[in-house]
C-alpha cells in the first residue's frame, strides 16, 4: 500500500497549481492536497472541491497557521505573479510576491521538516544567455535582465542556501511559457496566447510588441504534469534545476498566424493584428530540454496547433470575467504606451495587504 502524504501546493488556483491538483487526484488520490491562493490572479472554480483550501497572501498572511495544521510532506511552490515585462514598474510588488512569498515558504518547509520543496522559477533568469548561447542550458550563469527574473533567481540562490544550511530538500523547476486550459486570460499583462484570445473575444485586434520575430518556445500543460510530480518523488530530482517545457520554439509572429487560423475558422482576416512598440525584453529565449527528458521523462506531445485548439475551446465556454488592469503603476517614468491607463480601464486595483486570509 502506498504511503500516503499531505502535498500543499501554493497557486492552486492559477494554471500550473490548479492542474496539478487535478493530475494528483486522478492519478494518486490516496494523497491529502493542501492549497493556498490568494486569488488575484486564479480563480475558485480552478481548485477541485478535494482540496482543503486556504485564501491567503503569501507575503502579508499567517501561512504559518496552514503549515502548522495541516504539517506538509511535500510543498509545490508555485504562486507568482509573472508579469516579467511589467516588473519594472511594479518593483516592490514583484519583490513582495515572489522574493518575500518565497522567504516565508522556505522558513516554514524548515520549521516542519519538508521532504521535499519543488519550486518553479523561470526562463526569465538567463537574461539574453551566457555570451549570448542558444539554447540556454541549467548550467549558463543567470544573468537577468528585469525585476521578475532578478526576483526568481534570488529565490533560487535563497532555497540553495537553505538546502546547504538547514538540510531542506529541494527542486527547481524552470518552466518556459506554459499555456492551457485553465489559464488566466483576463491579465492585460501576461500569458501572450491568452491576452490574444481575450483580444479577438472582445473584439479587439491582437497586439504584437515590436516586429513579432522574438523566439519562444511553448510548453502544453498537460504535458508537463507528469514531469512536475516526479520532480517531488525521485531520487534523482533531489537538488537539481530543470528547464521544464516545449521542446519546438517559433517566433511571435508564427504564433499569431497559427492562433489567428484557429479563432477565425481558418479566416485569418476575421483576426487583425496590430504592433505597437517593442519592449524592454530577450529576443531569442527557448532552453535545451535534454535533462527533463533524462530526470523527469518529459515528452513534447502536443504541437502547438492541438493545444491552442484545446484551449480557445475552453476558453469560449468561460464566463465573461472583468480584465485585470493596474490603475496604478509605482513608476510611471519609461513606461509603454499600450500599458498607460486609461479613465474607462480603471475598473479593478490589486490591493493584496486588504485581501481577507480565509480558511
Amino acid at each position: 500500500m502506498v504511503e500516503s502524504k499531505t502535498i500543499l501546493i501554493t497557486g492552486v488556483g492559477g494554471l500550473l497549481g490548479s492542474r496539478l491538483e487535478d493530475y494528483i487526484i486522478e492519478n494518486h488520490p490516496q494523497h491529502k492536497i493542501v492549497g493556498i491562493d490568494d486569488l488575484s490572479g486564479g480563480y475558485k472554480e480552478n481548485i477541485n472541491p478535494k482540496v482543503n483550501f486556504w485564501q491567503m497572501d503569501l507575503a502579508n498572511h499567517p501561512i504559518e497557521n496552514c503549515f502548522e495544521q495541516h504539517k506538509p510532506d511535500i510543498v509545490y511552490h508555485l504562486a507568482a505573479y509573472a508579469a516579467e515585462g511589467l516588473s519594472p514598474f511594479i518593483r516592490t510588488y514583484n519583490y513582495d510576491n515572489n522574493l518575500k512569498a518565497t522567504a516565508k515558504i522556505v522558513n516554514e518547509c524548515i520549521k516542519w521538516d519538508v521532504k521535499r520543496l519543488v519550486f518553479t522559477s523561470t526562463m526569465a533568469v538567463y537574461g539574453h544567455g551566457w555570451e549570448g548561447k542558444r539554447p540556454f542550458e541549467e548550467s549558463d550563469p543567470p544573468a537577468p535582465i528585469d525585476p521578475y527574473g532578478i526576483a526568481k533567481y534570488a529565490c533560487e540562490m535563497d532555497i540553495q542556501a537553505a538546502g546547504d544550511q538547514h538540510g531542506l530538500d529541494w527542486t527547481i523547476i524552470r518552466p518556459h511559457n506554459v499555456y492551457g486550459i485553465k489559464q488566466n486570460i483576463w491579465d492585460k499583462y501576461r500569458n501572450v496566447l491568452g491576452i490574444w484570445m481575450y483580444q479577438h473575444m472582445n473584439n479587439e485586434p491582437l497586439t504584437i510588441f515590436g516586429d513579432g520575430e522574438q523566439k519562444r518556445a511553448w510548453s502544453y500543460i498537460d504535458d508537463c504534469l507528469e514531469p512536475l510530480w516526479k520532480a517531488s518523488q525521485l531520487k534523482e530530482t533531489s537538488k537539481e534545476i530543470i528547464n521544464l517545457g516545449g521542446a519546438k520554439f517559433t517566433t511571435i509572429n508564427e504564433a499569431a498566424q497559427l492562433l489567428r487560423e484557429i479563432m477565425g475558422g481558418g479566416d485569418i482576416e476575421r483576426v487583425p493584428v496590430v504592433y505597437k512598440e517593442p519592449r524592454h525584453e530577450v529576443k531569442d529565449a527557448y532552453p535545451t530540454h535534454k535533462k527533463s527528458e533524462v530526470l523527469l521523462q518529459y515528452e513534447d506531445k502536443t504541437d502547438i496547433r492541438t493545444g491552442l485548439t484545446k484551449m480557445w475551446k475552453w476558453a469560449q465556454e468561460q464566463p465573461k470575467r472583468e480584465r485585470f488592469v493596474w490603475d496604478k503603476y509605482e513608476l510611471e517614468k519609461g513606461l509603454y504606451s499600450f500599458w498607460k491607463v486609461e479613465p474607462k480601464e480603471n475598473k479593478e486595483k490589486l490591493d493584496l495587504p486588504k485581501v481577507k486570509a480565509i480558511k
